[in-house]
């Protein structure tokens, strides 16, 4: 799928809000965001920012999504948990997901490992994009988000949106 079509599903999908931080695999959906006036996209400086501008969004009416690499993930571990997870604010979490399967920088490769065991051990669900089910796979992240009214995550590998 291409960054302008993935773009739209979520605008079709009623995320009007993007806060992230810029990142290699993520770059085309943020310059996509970045021209497009019918949403706000807001550049952070380190993804614990990104995600308490996006909950600030949530309380102000907007429906969000929170761009960042899966590093930055394991930087805001601490901030999703006493934030978004404890106080039931829904966000989408577009993580691209560095280290998949060993195939990266060598500082990628640790976290890429564990990106699926740190998501789980503190309760946030997750969806991996495929190349073929992109459509369906955002629907069910949707979903459970609105089901559980908490952070979920698509975790997004080079080349599944180009």
């Amino acid at each position: 799928m291409k960054a302008d079509e993935f773009c739209l599903l979520l605008k079709d999908c009623g995320f009007n809000f993007f806060a992230g931080v810029p990142c290699t695999i993520l770059k085309d959906i943020i310059g996509h965001l970045l021209n497009d006036r019918d949403v706000i996209y807001v550049t952070a400086a380190r993804e614990e920012e990104a995600i308490g501008i996006a909950t600030g969004a949530y309380l102000g009416g907007k429906k969000s999504v929170v761009l960042m690499q899966n590093s930055g993930m394991g930087n805001s571990v601490g901030t999703l948990c006493s934030l978004p997870l404890l106080y039931k604010v829904p966000m989408l979490l577009l993580v691209s997901w560095r280290g998949y399967h060993g195939k990266d920088a060598p500082e990628h490769v640790t976290i890429g490992e564990a990106m699926p065991r740190l998501l789980r051990s503190v309760g946030i669900p997750f969806q991996l994009l495929s190349r073929e089910g992109v459509e369906e796979e955002v629907s069910a992240a949707i979903r459970e988000m609105e089901k559980q009214q908490i952070p979920v995550t698509l975790l997004l590998r080079k080349g599944v949106i180009k």
